[in-house]
């Protein structure tokens, strides 16, 4: 386990905290010391934090030489664990539709079936350029989505409430494009892969 997996590893521990953080109940005892602002406040330091460790373990694979099949693989899964907890609290919150968070599982599961009929081949596929601007957009959906949830969890000027709302599903819906269309991009890789392996 090296420093740059240790680092994904943290948005893997990072992933969970954040999804029972964001519903935490009412009556739990913990809003008895920790007001909104707090746990508004502890919810973005989670998301950041996963955010900016996401960069920050490539950085470190390439500059101490950690990379590795392992790495390239754990990596993105770490990556998707995140976003699609990120999602299903938005989408249960009633933020995000619920349709296209059912697009994104499925292009997911579709990457990851890909991923293996690599392995298969004897590569271990990392991130593609398609995949790193899924990223991008998925961070802007995910980062409209919590400053609408700032806002009104603090109940803070209210009249971009409305505004934010229609932001967020309409970012979430271009990743959703996005994300599609680089899940084609990964078939495509795959599909060059076997015809190379058919001409040796």
């Amino acid at each position: 386990m090296t420093l740059a997996n240790r680092i994904t590893l943290l948005r893997v521990v990072l992933a969970p905290a954040f999804f029972l953080l964001y519903f935490v109940p009412a009556g739990c005892p913990i809003w008895a010391w920790a007001s909104p602002i707090l746990m508004v406040a502890l919810l973005w330091v989670i998301f950041l934090v996963a955010e900016i460790t996401d960069a920050l373990d490539g950085m470190v694979a390439r500059r101490l030489n950690q990379s590795s099949d392992f790495g390239r693989l754990f990596d993105p899964f770490a990556d998707t664990l995140v976003q699609l907890t990120f999602f299903l609290c938005f989408v249960l919150d009633g933020i995000f539709p619920a349709a296209l968070f059912l697009v994104v599982v499925y292009r997911e599961f579709g990457i990851l079936f890909v991923r293996n009929l690599m392995l298969k081949n004897g590569v271990a596929m990392g991130a593609r350029m398609s995949g790193k601007i899924k990223t991008v957009a998925y961070i802007t959906a995910c980062s409209t989505a919590m400053v609408y949830v700032t806002l009104t969890r603090l109940d803070i000027l209210r009249f971009l409430h409305g505004i934010l709302a229609v932001a967020a599903v309409a970012v979430f819906a271009a990743s959703v494009v996005l994300s599609v269309a680089s899940f084609f991009d990964y078939v495509s890789v795959y599909r060059s892969s076997q015809k190379a392996k058919a001409a040796e």
